[in-house]
Formats: C-alpha cells, structure tokens, sequence
C-alpha cells in the first residue's frame, strides 16, 4: 500500500455540509443513516502524483472522493500503462465484496477521500434500500460512461476527443452544483496536457495543437493553462461529432 499522508479528522465537515452530498454513494440517506455512515468515515489526503492504490493491493476500505482527481489506469506485462478512467468528486472508489484493487489509481492533483471501512459498509449495503440503490445508479452511470467513452476513443478525430473531454468535464460540474442544465461557462481543467494524451490516445504535441484550434476557432477561451471558458456551451458540443438530436444522419 502506498505511503499516505496523515489521516485527518474533519469534524467540521459533517455530512449534511458535505459538498457532494447530493451526488456520493450517501445522497438518500435519511438522517440516522447518515449517522451511521459517520461512524465508520475517515478522510485521506493524498498529494498531486502520489498513488492511492496499487492494482492487485488489498484494499480495506471503499470511498467518495470529496475533492481532486484520480485516474485509473492499467499496467501490461511489458510495462505499458493505458489510463481506463477518471475519478471525479462525488465518484465511488472501491467496490463491495472484492477486498483487491483492480486499478493502479493516482491522484493527479490533491484529492481527499471520504473513506469508509470496507466491512461494515457493505453489512449496510445489505440493511440500507438508499444506499443499495445509489450504489446500483451510480455502477450504471459508469457503465453508461464507459460505453460512451469506446466511442469516443475508437471512432472520433482529435477535435472531436479534446471536445468531448471538455464537455463531459463541463456536465459534471454542473451535476454536481446541482443544476443539470445549467451552461457552464468557466471551469478547472483537472488534467494536464500529458495526462489528457494518455487518457485519450494522443500525443502531447497533439492536444496541445487540438486545444490551440479550439481557441483560435472561438470555441473556448483559455486563462493560464487550466482555466477553460466556453462562451457558447452548444457550440462545443457541435464540436464533439455527436449526434445530438438522435435524428437519422444523412
């Protein structure tokens, strides 16, 4: 298991004042069992570049991440490594019944888990319909998540992967201000350059030009080199290839 930073109590942070409250694995708990859930919670604190887990570890705990960006990723026998996936705040990290890793996970900025001690969790897994239920929605929206990132590495252009990212980025955002359809119009690139290349396939140098021509084209504008601003939220998402009135394409 990775070396980890001190475990910090947050008391403060309880979990009705969670800011992922309405989107973690704990969204329809009632209030008693949201005090259960207090008293098997921890908080971890992980650094930018440290791993969380290696793939095949025990791993004694499930967990939210409340705050940061992990990435999962998988390693070959000759040492080639593909990143499978993205952890993003309110994201489940863990799964009940398996005591193992299945992922190489790393943060790749500073990510604070709200931990759960894997046993006990999964005995209110077994008592608690809310949070049996979550569990199950949110398994389906990473099952919806994975399908629709196969087509968006096996079938798009450049463009159309830089886009997508974007806007996949930009919708969960806004799920997770609780306000669905709202247009985002400014938000925090949670990955570097190199880590969007690896995720999505491409050459740095490729991003980079990718990244270069949305701007240049008016779709995005940047400030620094994580703060994206989308002027016209419909417009990026014409630049994603989809279609998006599911109408038959001629």
């Amino acid at each position: 298991m990775p070396a980890l930073l001190p475990e910090i109590d947050l008391d403060a942070r309880d979990c009705q004042s969670c800011p992922i409250r309405h989107r973690a694995v704990c969204a329809r708990c009632e209030a008693d069992e949201l005090e259960h859930l207090e008293q098997i919670k921890y908080y971890r604190t992980y650094e930018a570049g440290q791993p969380v887990v290696w793939a095949g570890d025990k791993l004694d705990f499930v967990a939210s991440v409340v705050s940061g960006v992990a990435t999962l990723s998988q390693t070959m026998e000759d040492g080639r490594t593909q990143m499978v996936g993205l952890l993003l705040p309110s994201d489940f990290l863990g799964r009940p019944g398996r005591s193992t890793a299945s992922y190489d996970v790393t943060a790749v900025s500073n990510v604070t888990l709200c931990c759960f001690r894997r046993k006990p969790f999964e005995e209110m897994i077994r008592s608690t319909p809310h949070v049996a239920q979550r569990l199950l929605e949110m398994t389906l929206d990473e099952l919806d998540a994975a399908r629709e990132w196969m087509l968006v590495l096996g079938r798009k252009t450049a463009r159309e992967k830089i886009a997508s990212l974007l806007a996949i980025i930009a919708r969960r955002e806004a799920l997770l201000n609780l306000d669905p359809g709202r247009s985002v119009t400014r938000m925090e690139l949670p990955l570097t350059r190199e880590s969007m290349a690896d995720y999505l396939g491409l050459t740095i140098e490729t991003v980079s030009r990718q990244i270069s021509a949305l701007r240049r084209d008016g779709v995005i504008v940047l400030e620094g080199k994580r703060t994206v601003q989308i002027p016209d939220f419909d417009r990026l998402l014409n630049e994603t290839g989809d279609d998006m009135d599911g109408g038959v394409l001629i």
